[in-house]
């Protein structure tokens, strides 16, 4: 007896393997749909922890590499052995790097200028916080004139071995330097980013450089027994050291710099993920629906042949959760390949094995989830269906009677009847639709809004086209040679400054452009413009870092010198992750104030950038250093192919809604279609009716996604710009034409996907029993 059991639980599960190959042959394209869709979830959530988790973070590596310290501070050049043994004895510091002595210079090549930071180290590399050399060899003796630069400044500005390092001094004095190596270091954030760029001499080379230690300054760095100390061992240094410290350096601010907007594009993943997740378990469910609905024959001819609802429960859920585990198995794939190849150096740090299992096993329960109900259903089959193979029937719907008193073709109003006799296939239809398309409008609210940027950089605090430095002219002879400069329409004098905050604890940028009777046209979101000595406006990050509002008063600390702040005003500041505080240059104290660092320039609206810096450069005899500045959404490019990368996969579950319904449509109207051409319907008038089902139910979920995209997104981008320290206030909406070409381009899409099966439906003869 328990042989015949085996015997027969075997053939049953044959039986079963027979029918789901039948199954999945005859619909191929769908269940393609259904792994491609549920791969790319995976896909972007891999992606998104990859990148949330540090893991493209190049900081971390680099870190572990050099051996890195966790502070480094800026002070005056007068070190004292005392100082030194102190800062190495401060609780919680296990070592110190330096001091090492660094002078600011420029090096010149083909009229361009670059300032540098000159740093002195020993030809034996130091063992806390030594550079990684990447290409060519460290410092040597032998060769004085040799210099190491920094690996990022270097590709910045066409650096190679060999090349030349002629740099000028802050007295004029030229040297001719040459590159011996370039090296990484997680001292700083990557240039230009973080300025100025950074090269390591023998302490000879630059004493022979600068011999002036008033124009230098001293830098050391501590290693600590416990990072998160970080804030506290900070406040203990810059006690000790007193009004000699300059600014300070933390690991969070260079692991922040490093990231290279990364965390943005992690939270978009997710958010995608997550959402089409979501939708893609709708359209799983949709689709195990209707294969019950149009296998119902099948399946209670397999409950007649002897199998239980268990076993017809198990072999709907194993159909289809195997599609999904077949996705899932090939987005952990993808996902990985996507880290190496796209992402770079930083794609050998995977997210962690738990995130990895939490994404690959949250992903399977949603698919098991989704598809168990229908298929529960499904095992209730009767051997023998006792329900009409016929859709329900009931009153016309009031869209259907809409239909008629507007007196529409036939084929509209039975399309329009029919489209929401089936309610809940009907509802998972419009919602499986609505939102991918929610995702896809959201989407094209984030171009928008970067492309905002690149069209109006002054909302993003970059109104000067030009940035004018230089150090071999007097103030009053640059500020003569733009003022007489057509293309020139205003210009405002400015200085960039290292401050330290409140508690002295870390360093923010403190910009100095403008003055208080002629400021720096900042569009200012909340709050105004400063207008008088004293006050300044902020962006988001520094309000967040500081716990202040508009209208407090702060104290910083610049070059030893305390300044009280009040803050009249909040601007979109995307530099320093919005930790910037701006100010008029009457505000700084004078030796601070005098001369100006640099001359932003508001230019005529009829000027061109190119052209103008042309004429500056002619005019100073190329003594001027003319830069145009960099719009921080160009960095964010990358956004774009996330965007049509995200909505091809969202296309894809929008289809596999689509397709299931088409299928359920045509089942429904098996039987139907000889009564109707029997009515005196063509069968264009036919395919007509079908596609006019499927139609309204698209063209719902279509408009429901993107009413409901337009008035989420705006609160999701600004809440992005709000915790990343820029700001809200950013987000823009697509424009209405977008909005339209893309609600166009879907529906026609899914018409002409549902025009090819409803065509051959109409043409097709009606089944032997029918006639």
């Amino acid at each position: 007896m328990r042989r015949l059991l085996t015997v027969d639980r075997m053939s049953t599960l044959r039986a079963c393997e027979r029918w789901i190959r039948a199954d999945l042959r005859a619909r191929k394209g769908q269940a393609l749909l259904t792994v491609f869709a549920v791969a790319g979830i995976v896909t972007a959530l891999i992606t998104a922890a990859t990148l949330l988790e540090d893991g493209t973070n190049p900081w971390r590596g680099l870190f572990t590499r050099t051996n890195g310290a966790h502070i480094w501070i800026h002070a005056q050049d007068a070190w004292a052995d005392s100082s030194t043994a102190a800062l190495s004895e401060l609780p919680g510091v296990a070592a110190v790097a330096g001091p090492y002595r660094s002078a600011p210079v420029t090096l010149v090549q083909d009229g361009r200028k670059s300032p540098v930071a000159l740093r002195a180290l020993p030809a034996r590399p130091p063992a806390v916080a030594h550079p990684v050399v990447k290409e060519g060899r460290w410092l040597d003796t032998a060769d004085p004139d040799g210099v190491v630069v920094e690996r990022t400044f270097a590709e910045a500005v066409g650096l190679r071995l060999g090349s030349p390092f002629p740099v000028t001094a802050l007295n004029g004095t030229r040297h001719e330097l040459a590159v011996a190596g370039i090296a990484e270091t997680a001292e700083q954030g990557f240039y230009p980013e973080w300025t100025p760029g950074l090269a390591w001499v023998l302490p000879q080379t630059l004493d022979r450089v600068e011999p002036v230690a008033a124009r230098s300054e001293s830098v050391i760095g501590l290693r600590l027994d416990d990072p998160e100390a970080t804030r506290l061992t900070v406040q203990r240094a810059v006690t000790l050291l007193d009004e000699r410290v300059q600014r300070v350096t933390t690991w969070q601010q260079v692991r922040a710099a490093m990231e290279l907007d990364n965390r943005l594009l992690g939270l978009m993943l997710a958010l995608f993920g997550a959402v089409g997740l979501v939708a893609a378990a709708l359209a799983l469910a949709n689709a195990v629906g209707g294969r019950v609905l149009t296998h119902s024959r099948d399946l209670a001819t397999l409950k007649s042949l002897g199998l239980t609802p268990g076993q017809v429960t198990g072999m709907l859920v194993a159909e289809h959760g195997s599609l999904g585990l077949l996705g899932v198995v090939t987005g952990l794939i993808c996902g990985r390949l996507v880290t190496m190849v796209a992402l770079g150096d930083g794609a050998g740090l995977p997210p962690s094995l738990t995130s990895t299992a939490v994404i690959a096993g949250g992903t399977v329960l949603v698919v098991l989830v989704a598809v168990l109900l229908p298929a529960w259903r499904g095992g209730r089959t009767p051997p023998i269906p006792d329900t009409p193979v016929a859709p329900p029937r009931g009153r016309l719907s009031r869209l259907a009677r809409l239909a008629l008193l507007v007196r529409l073709p036939p084929a509209l109003v039975l399309g329009a009847r029919d489209a929401f006799t089936r309610r809940l296939p009907a509802a998972l239809t419009v919602f499986g639709v609505a939102i991918p398309m929610m995702m896809i409008t959201i989407g094209l609210c984030s171009w928008a809004t970067l492309n905002n940027f690149l069209a109006h950089p002054e909302q993003v605090g970059q109104a000067a086209q030009l940035i004018v430095k230089s150090d071999r002219m007097p103030a009053s002879e640059v500020e003569r040679i733009i003022a007489s400069d057509p293309g020139v329409a205003r210009f405002y004098p400015g200085s960039e400054v290292a401050a330290l905050e409140p508690e002295q604890t870390r360093s923010v940028l403190a910009r100095a452009v403008g003055t208080s009777t002629d400021p720096y046209p900042f569009q200012v979101l909340e709050g105004r413009i400063y207008s008088q000595r004293g006050e300044a406006v902020a962006g988001q990050g520094l309000l967040d870092l500081l716990d202040v509002e508009i209208g407090d008063r702060v104290r910083v600390t610049v070059g030893g010198t305390p300044l009280i702040l009040r803050i009249v005003g909040r601007v979109v500041e995307p530099d320093q992750d919005g930790e910037v505080i701006s100010f008029g240059l009457d505000s700084l104290a004078a030796k601070d104030a005098v001369p100006p660092e640099f001359y932003a320039l508001v230019l005529r609206p009829d000027a061109d950038p190119a052209e103008t810096r042309e004429r500056l450069l002619a005019a100073s005899g190329q003594d001027l250093e003319v830069r145009q500045p960099v719009n921080p959404a160009e960095r964010l490019a990358v956004i774009r192919i996330v965007i049509v990368a995200l909505t091809v996969v969202l296309a894809l579950i929008g289809l596999a809604n689509l397709l299931t319904a088409i299928a359920v449509g045509l089942r429904d109207h098996a039987f139907d279609l000889t009564v109707l051409k029997a009515m005196g319907l063509t069968p264009r008038q036919v395919t007509a009716t079908l596609v006019t089902a499927t139609g309204l139910l698209v063209v719902l979920g279509v408009v429901l996604g993107i009413l409901a995209g337009v008035s989420v997104a705006g609160v999701l981008i600004d809440l992005q710009g709000h915790t990343s320290g820029v700001g809200a206030g950013i987000a823009r909406t697509a424009s209405m034409p977008t909005l339209i070409v893309t609600m166009l381009v879907a529906v026609g899409a899914a018409l002409l996907v549902a025009v090819i099966p409803a065509h051959r439906a109409a043409r097709a003869r009606a089944p032997v029993t029918v006639r």
